[in-house]
């Protein structure tokens, strides 16, 4: 993971795309890499990957140029360390609520004297060919955290939850965020727009990254003039249906 380029652009003031994996497919992986993605995002959240075929995805982004970035299926210490031990660039962390769940986060994922991450020189740490010392120094300078606000209460509580340190992203869900608000499904209803503003301006304020899915490079420019940075554009299984039903439909008499 050293260096992680999407942190370094981020942190360049850059903009870099990624886009959601939820099947269990290396090859898909790779492929997202050829076309040219900074990141992907492996989608242990409602994706078919398990615990042994995470390394063999890891691995393809890795062997393409594209940061594997982990959707954890939740927020306990273990899976954040799992995730990080398989050599992960980052972890992307979804339903996150309060600013003490924020700073659990921070400790699981970051070694003293950062955070209290468990120490043990995995594949993160290349089988333990980088000493210790500088695996943990260099584990805690280029992991990526970044956190979903996608509730009602994450909004409430959004200023706080800004406030925690070490978190690079503040990521807005907006069809959860929908949901949460009343409005399902409605991205573009102003309560909706009202949050997307709210990420921005506490981004602004503590010194995060805003981020944002989209579903097409449309609204990824829209969402990049207005300030989002870190974007995830579409996911696996919708972008093969979208192509296989154009590639069938003029056939379709």
């Amino acid at each position: 993971m050293f260096d992680n380029k999407v942190k370094r652009k981020l942190y360049n003031n850059e903009v870099v795309i990624g886009t959601f994996l939820t099947m269990n497919a290396p090859d898909l992986v790779e492929i997202m890499g050829l076309c040219g993605y900074d990141f992907v995002v492996i989608d242990c959240e409602h994706g078919s990957m398990t615990e042994e075929s995470m390394p063999h995805l890891i691995r393809a982004a890795e062997a393409k140029d594209i940061a594997p970035i982990v959707r954890v299926s939740d927020h306990t210490p273990r899976t954040i360390l799992h995730a990080l031990d398989i050599g992960a660039h980052g972890i992307q962390v979804p339903q996150i609520e309060t600013f003490d769940e924020t700073v659990g986060i921070v400790n699981s994922a970051k070694y003293f004297p950062l955070g209290n991450r468990g120490g043990a020189l995995t594949r993160s740490a290349d089988y333990g060919n980088i000493p210790p010392g500088e695996y943990f120094r260099l584990a805690n300078e280029h992991t990526i955290l970044v956190i979903q606000c996608e509730t009602k209460q994450a909004l409430d509580n959004l200023e706080y939850i800004a406030q925690v340190p070490n978190i690079d992203v503040i990521f807005l869900g907006p069809f959860d965020m929908s949901i949460s608000l009343g409005v399902p499904s409605e991205i573009n209803h102003p309560k909706v727009i009202e949050a997307e503003e709210k990420v921005l301006e506490m981004s602004r304020n503590y010194d995060k990254i805003p981020g944002i899915y989209v579903r097409n490079a449309e609204q990824a420019m829209q969402k990049m003039g207005k300030g989002f940075r870190y974007i995830v554009m579409g996911t696996d299984n919708r972008v093969i249906v979208q192509a296989y039903k154009e590639l069938i439909s003029p056939l379709q008499l």
